[in-house]
């Protein structure tokens, strides 16, 4: 799931959230926004057992992100707002 939330300063924060246990081990959301670093935005467990990370970019602004799991996987989001064959893409 994605969620894009409108900040008073005009930006956007959007809410990368994967379901419980998928998949099993450290996952990352890497993208234009982290000069595609993995690691530098892993997901974090919550409360009610899904993860999370959360980036803030300029209204506007087309991510092209994807998701690298456990061993090297590279997997995508089914919630994204398109995919150009490569990445997902999300409108800020």
């Amino acid at each position: 799931m994605i969620r894009k939330t409108q900040q008073r300063d005009g930006r956007v924060r959007i809410t990368f959230v994967l379901p419980v246990g998928e998949p099993d081990g450290p996952v990352s959301v890497v993208g234009c926004f982290n000069d595609w670093t993995p690691g530098e935005h892993e997901l974090r467990r919550r409360s009610n057992g899904t993860r999370s990370t959360t980036v803030t970019v300029d209204q506007g602004s087309r991510l092209r992100f994807r998701y690298l799991g456990p061993n090297g996987h590279w997997f995508d989001d089914e919630h994204a707002d398109d995919r150009d064959g490569q990445d997902n893409l999300v409108q800020a």
